[in-house]
């Protein structure tokens, strides 16, 4: 069996708190130089141009820029630019790539056409001199060091603490700013539990397949979590709002289909915790993903958070129980975390 602590994925996932330390330090006047050209050219909306795990990060903006900048978030259809050769009006936009190689050629084509119409261009990457940094104005640089592992992890918590840069920016909000630079620390506490969660993977060494809940913020949660069991684990995992889960998909559950819940405190907790309540009617086996006790004890299994964390924060500490979740099923299930099948770690599309 592999031995987890030898791998780049298991050193990759533990990095995250300096990482986010270093990030958030170090690019923080980019993120003002940014937040400036918004307001002077009084943008109305953000269209973001994405793929994978760096897609899992825009949806997180469309909550955030949403709901503390009054931005309205669209998600790109690069295809659009590359195969149909018809790229839409970008208007007064900001136009923003996220990739964390910033060599995806179909990412890039859409900075480009958009610097070409004169829209304002921002790049989110961890290679400052890609292809997509150079297409555009504003680069945030991720400061994640070499990422080895297939498996996306500190490239991804530092995309999101990116976007939070660029929205306390934007608010000039110190008390926004203060949790911001907290979060290290509360990475640092989340990855605490993976012996825990060594331990929980073991129950679900032979599940073939599973539902992954998140809404709001934590929206962005569901499909990253369900990315990483399907890329190291290779189960069949769907991500859903727990409001769309209900138009339909609720079919599928019958006693002891596993889902995981991803409900940390705040304004959507509520909801969360009703749409648990149907969950337990139907005699499903939640996994809970949170930081209220009451809501952990609702669930056969609890995967416990930090607590203290503001909602919009808590995308950031509560994938890590995820990573760690998916990094240890697939090592009891002898598969390497670090050589998913089928998979390089660079993948370039159009």
């Amino acid at each position: 069996m592999i031995q987890l602590q030898t791998t780049n994925l298991y050193r990759e996932i533990h990095e995250q708190p300096q990482v986010l330390a270093h990030l958030i330090e170090a690019e923080w006047d980019a993120a003002e130089a940014l937040a400036t050209a918004i307001r002077e050219r009084s943008i109305t909306h953000v269209l973001i141009a994405a793929r994978g795990t760096s897609d899992n990060a825009a949806r997180y903006a469309n909550y955030l820029f949403g709901i503390a900048n009054g931005l309205p978030v669209g998600l790109a259809t690069p295809s659009l630019y590359t195969i149909y050769g018809a790229p839409p009006r970008f208007g007064n936009a900001l136009v923003l790539g996220i990739s964390q190689s910033g060599k995806s050629p179909d990412i890039v084509a859409v900075l480009a056409e958009a610097r070409r119409q004169g829209a304002l261009t921002a790049a989110i990457t961890n290679v400052p001199d890609s292809d997509l940094a150079q297409a555009a104005e504003h680069v945030i640089a991720l400061h994640a060091g070499e990422e080895r592992s297939v498996a996306a992890t500190k490239t991804y918590t530092a995309s999101l603490a990116a976007i939070g840069l660029v929205s306390v920016a934007l608010n000039g909000d110190g008390e926004m700013r203060s949790a911001l630079a907290a979060m290290p620390r509360v990475v640092a506490q989340a990855l605490a539990a993976g012996n825990d969660i060594a331990r929980v993977a073991e129950r679900y060494r032979y599940m073939k397949s599973c539902i992954v809940i998140g809404r709001g913020y934590n929206y962005a949660t569901a499909y990253e979590l369900a990315l990483k069991l399907k890329e190291l684990t290779y189960t069949v995992v769907e991500p859903y709002s727990s409001a769309d889960f209900q138009h339909g998909p609720m079919a599928l559950i019958e006693p002891g289909f596993p889902v995981i819940v991803v409900a940390p405190s705040g304004r959507m907790l509520p909801e969360m915790q009703g749409f648990m309540q149907i969950l337990r009617d139907r005699e499903a086996e939640m996994v809970v993903i949170s930081d209220d006790a009451a809501t952990l004890a609702s669930g056969r299994i609890g995967l416990a958070l930090p607590t203290g964390v503001p909602e919009w924060l808590s995308p950031l500490s509560a994938i890590v129980p995820g990573q760690l979740f998916a990094m240890h099923l697939a090592s009891t299930r002898d598969y390497d975390p670090d050589r998913p099948r089928g998979l390089q770690k660079v993948t370039e599309t159009r």
